[in-house]
């Protein structure tokens, strides 16, 4: 494939934790402008990193243009060879890039490692689709053929809490469909994007996935210039509003995949001792810092009390500590600012009285890391805060019920609608429950069960669009209506 220079290591070598560029046009670029990561559990200063300007993000975008025109037009087989081959080549690397995920991200090592090992399967399944043109007959007697076809170049901006997940979902997406693709990993998590960005160059021609690290400035310039197609965005419902406006002066196609505040509904024949710590695992996975997370619990008033000291004694026996150490269940809260936000809602805990039945302390000390226990909040009032607004933290309130169409209401009752689960013996009415929640991924006695084949994305201001599946391919493509007369 491409050219890559200047190398990670002496003689080409590739080091997960040495050498960070951008990639451009089949090869890896500094810039003359630097800035570095803060390892989240131990506010370590981590390597330096570029920041794009507006020259990078030119040289980018003609880069992609130019690498579109024949990337498109390879037939599916080979663009899905070189997203096995990307596969491999991150499987060969990854337990390096799973160490520099909780290195830069904080997360524990077995969810780091957990992150790689479902960014291969996810990445294999989706080159399994079938994706093929469809036929069909109209009553005029035309044969149409239904054509998906690239948009163009494409860009992906990724939050900080899966920055490997995301930055293969979104990229293997738009180059399997024929586009090319510039990724914008956050900020606060640019390494394991700038490191599979050098693993790219390895697998595809020059131009197809480039990777540019930068500032806040970066943002706005990638989704504002006239030559983007496309962009496919994740992270909070306010960055994605100014994300749709920038787009909209040029008609560019948006996938947004927003904030969340997810309910889940327990009902009254549930066995405690096995849901409570679920449903607690499941809140507080990845230090609450998932956009599917439970957000909010709404136990039947019959069992409350009974689940609520179950929840307490699970969650007083989680582990808060440094990622890379034995045992530890939550890792650090990923940032200052995210930080700072979550102290606020445990402030907002005393000041406006709510019950604190566990955690929520912050064990942080000059020169430690950002770490907060997980905080269980008993029976907050519905219009609290902590209820209405999406902390992504490792904050879980608890809610009582005794009505179902009240607890569906009080469910319904948010601007997002992203996730949502209902937990039962009785499948029937934790369907008929489910049916009326409002989210675009409900389950039934489960959370956050995602799968390759199946779309995911979300309703009202949780987003725009879908990614996965069938759906999150045609979603890179613009339908062409191909007539053909008899």
């Amino acid at each position: 494939m491409g050219s890559i220079g200047p190398y990670s290591d002496a003689g080409g070598a590739f080091n997960p934790f040495k050498g960070y560029f951008n990639s451009i046009d089949g090869t890896l670029r500094p810039t003359k402008e630097t800035r570095h990561g803060t390892n989240p559990a131990t506010l370590e200063t981590l390597p330096e990193v570029p920041v794009a300007t507006e020259k990078e993000d030119q040289a980018a975008v003609s880069a992609g243009q130019r690498a579109f025109k024949s990337w498109s037009q390879k037939p599916w087989s080979t663009r899905r060879d070189a997203v096995l081959s990307f596969a491999d080549a991150i499987e060969t690397h990854a337990q390096g890039l799973a160490e520099l995920l909780t290195m830069e991200q904080g997360k524990p090592t077995s969810l780091a490692t957990g992150e790689v090992s479902y960014t291969l399967n996810w990445m294999r399944g989706m080159a399994k689709i079938e994706f093929i043109d469809e036929m069909r007959t109209t009553k005029q007697g035309f044969k149409v053929i239904i054509r998906y076809v690239p948009l163009g170049l494409t860009v992906g901006i990724l939050p900080w809490n899966y920055p490997v997940a995301q930055l293969c979902q979104k990229m293997l997406q738009a180059v399997l469909t024929g586009n090319t693709i510039i990724i914008k990993p956050s900020p606060f998590t640019p390494y394991c994007g700038l490191k599979l960005g050098e693993l790219a160059q390895r697998c595809f021609p020059p131009g197809v996935v480039q990777v540019l690290s930068g500032d806040n400035l970066l943002g706005p310039m990638l989704t504002g210039h006239p030559d983007i197609k496309k962009i496919s965005f994740t992270g909070s419902t306010a960055t994605g509003k100014h994300i749709m406006q920038n787009a909209a002066k040029t008609l560019k196609r948006v996938t947004l995949e927003l904030g969340g505040n997810d309910p889940a509904i327990v009902c009254k024949d549930v066995d405690v001792d096995v849901v409570a710590p679920q449903i607690a695992s499941l809140a507080f996975y990845n230090s609450g810092q998932v956009c599917l997370a439970i957000k909010r619990v709404y136990v039947h008033a019959s069992i409350y009390d009974s689940f609520k000291s179950v929840v307490v004694r699970h969650v007083n026996g989680l582990k808060v500590g440094n990622g890379r150490e034995d045992g530890v269940a939550l890792g650090p809260v990923q940032n200052q600012m995210q930080y700072d936000k979550v102290s606020g809602f445990l402030s907002a805990a005393e000041k406006e009285g709510w019950t604190v039945v566990a955690g929520g302390v912050s064990t942080k000390q000059p020169g430690t890391g950002y770490f907060i226990q997980p905080a269980v909040i008993d029976r907050p009032p519905d219009d609290s805060s902590i209820v209405t607004e999406e902390p992504f933290g490792p904050i879980m309130p608890l809610l009582a019920w005794t009505d179902k169409d009240d607890v569906i209401s009080r469910a319904n009752d948010t601007p997002m609608g992203l996730g949502a689960s209902v937990w039962s013996k009785n499948l029937d009415e934790a369907r008929s429950i489910a049916e009326k929640l409002e989210a675009g991924s409900v389950w039934l006695n489960a959370h956050l069960a995602l799968d390759v084949s199946v779309p995911f994305g979300g309703h009202k201001e949780s987003g725009i669009g879908c990614e996965g599946g069938i759906e999150g391919l045609k979603a890179f493509c613009n339908i062409q209506s191909l007539y053909l007369s008899s």
